[in-house]
């Protein structure tokens, strides 16, 4: 062999070599970064968190935690005033400056002040381990007294720290870790690389609360939130949470059997009826006198109650539901409704009168008040209702229609109410009140109707009476020297207005706008024109047909004395069955 040739060969065999090295380090950079994407992408992350952010007094309401943690005071639990607010109960009212909680139910008032260690339930004192706190500005309330309210299941877990809290009826689906599992890791996202929060062993019972992809989201048994994969859970059957709740012992309510409520307002000024004077009404077995009105700022009601008229009504086998107005004063109002003491203090005097006067029902009719009172008047309710059902007394409320006046209709939260009270008269009524600009009927059929259904929105149809007018108005339209009309107007009941009709001999025409009898007369003396909507049976029979087609609790009629004869059977044959 030459010694080029040599040569030759051993060039090539060089460079066969540092071809072959690039290669070879290709190969183990491939392999190196094969190694860390599989340790950074498949590699179980091996950290450990505190679930809640270390907290060790969490509250998780069937699965979801609660911004707030509760607090202890020596083994009492004290819950946030804002976790009962959003989760067990919206009504909770929190009353300043006295810092006062008042919790109602349907046949409870419970009572807790700030900083005290005796509370009140239906005026009854209770012992308290913990009071009302207030830390850090923040509100507590202890849990102890609120375990026999509401309806939930309160568990607190020692070794996590964790209250769980479910209703009374809550339905989860439940699963457990394979029991072949040693132990898996309940991580804080649904991702192997995310940290974990603990350990479950194999055989470990969880709720399952979601699912994301190959994960579920769960909740282990001491209360922890986070997500195990699929493939390491068996589902198992639904969890149910089952209370033995105290049976309900209140009075049953009463209704009528057979037929509707057929209530009717005996309007009382200075003194009662002579119940000898008053004819038969069939079919009426609900009376309601207007006897209760507050009389001053401090919550004083006047009395005008009269045994004698409820020993006749229940021999006439009517119900008596006292009526008790505010008088209409809206500035002693908002004094009463912004006090506790002077709440307590009506709500006082009606169950003492309620019990004096052995009334069946209370009927509650608050009007021209504030705006700003809406709330309030709703609170009012609430704490007076349970003490009533308590008694076995009906509780009734009078409404208006909805309209945009602020003191006649938008200060009733007619939701809120209705879901307190046992019946809502709407007082369908006024539609053309005494001293409106422009002649009309009271209660035309169109605006009786499309008012209704606003009512019917927010309450039930089974609680709803609806307002029957025994009155008309007679409407004067006079022409003043300035080439003006003025409007002016008295009310007159039923006999009257008939009386009136029949002096001027005028036959009255069906105004098909109103669906009721209408007559127009000028008076040859002064030129002056008036106008009449007659209420009469016709116009009640078309009332009641509305009571039927929405299959309402019934009707309630103003006032008693106004009526025809006849009407009483009209209504009644009307309002029989259900």
């Amino acid at each position: 062999m030459s010694l080029e040739v040599g040569l030759e060969r051993r060039t090539r065999r060089r460079k066969r070599r540092k071809r072959r090295a690039p290669l070879f380090l290709l190969l183990m950079l491939i392999l190196v970064a094969g190694a860390g994407y599989w340790y950074f992408e498949w590699k179980p992350s091996n950290e450990q968190v505190k679930p809640y952010d270390g907290s060790k007094q969490a509250i998780v309401f069937e699965g979801e935690l609660f911004q707030r943690p509760y607090q202890m005071e020596g083994d009492q639990i004290l819950l946030p005033f804002e976790f009962i607010q959003e989760y067990l109960d919206p009504h909770i009212h929190w009353e300043e400056p006295s810092k006062l909680v008042i919790i109602t139910t349907k046949d409870k008032v419970l009572r807790m002040q700030s900083g005290e260690l005796v509370a009140y339930l239906n005026k009854k004192p209770v012992d308290l381990q913990v009071p009302v706190t207030v830390m850090d500005g923040n509100r507590y309330i202890p849990l102890a007294p609120l375990e026999k309210l509401y309806p939930y299941a309160f568990t607190r877990h020692e070794e996590s720290g964790v209250l769980r809290v479910e209703k009374n009826g809550y339905e989860i689906q439940e699963a457990h870790v394979l029991k072949e599992k040693e132990s898996v890791r309940l991580r804080s996202e649904p991702t192997h690389r995310s940290p974990y929060l603990a350990e479950l062993p194999g055989g470990a019972v969880v709720d399952v609360l979601g699912e994301q992809e190959d994960y579920y989201r769960v909740l282990s048994a001491d209360g922890i939130s986070g997500f195990l994969p699929k493939k390491v859970i068996e589902q198992g059957e639904a969890r149910k949470v089952t209370l033995e709740l105290p049976k309900d012992s209140l009075p049953a309510l009463w209704k009528p059997e057979g037929k509707r409520i057929n209530l009717t307002w005996e309007h009382v000024v200075s003194r009662n009826p002579n119940t000898a004077e008053i004819g038969s009404m069939p079919g009426v077995n609900v009376v309601s006198p207007t006897w209760f009105e507050l009389k001053d700022a401090e919550g004083t009601l006047a009395n005008k109650a009269d045994p004698a008229y409820v020993k006749w009504a229940h021999q006439r086998g009517f119900q008596v539901w006292g009526l008790v107005t505010n008088g209409f004063n809206p500035d002693w109002t908002r004094t009463i409704l912004s006090s506790y003491d002077k709440r307590e203090k009506v709500i006082s005097q009606i169950l003492h009168y309620a019990y004096l006067y052995d009334l069946d029902g209370i009927n509650i009719d608050f009007e021209n008040v504030y705006l700003e009172e809406k709330d309030k008047l709703v609170q009012f309710i609430r704490e007076l209702t349970p003490y009533l059902h308590q008694q076995g007394l009906v509780v009734s409320m009078d409404v208006t229609i909805k309209s945009t006046s602020d003191m006649w209709s938008r200060f009733y939260d007619r939701k809120a109410l209705g879901e307190v009270v046992d019946y809502m008269a709407v007082m369908t009524y006024d539609e053309h009140w005494a001293s409106s600009p422009v002649a009309g009927s009271v209660a035309s059929l169109p605006w009786t109707e499309n008012g209704l259904r606003g009512v019917l929105d927010e309450v039930p149809a089974e609680k709803v009476l609806l307002g029957v007018p025994f009155y008309t108005r007679l409407w004067k339209e006079a022409k003043q020297q300035d080439g003006s009309v003025k409007v002016s107007s008295k009310a007159l009941s039923m006999p009257t207005a008939e009386k009136w009709v029949k002096e001027r001999k005028l036959t009255p025409q069906l105004d098909e706008a109103s669906g009721q009898l209408f007559v127009r007369y000028q008076d040859p003396a002064d030129g002056a024109v008036y106008k009449m909507w007659l209420e009469d049976v016709s116009s009640v029979q078309k009332r009641m047909e509305i009571v039927k087609k929405y299959n309402l609790a019934g009707a309630a009629s103003w006032r008693r004395g106004f009526e025809q004869p006849a009407i009483w059977e009209a209504m009644d044959a009307a309002l029989q069955g259900k």
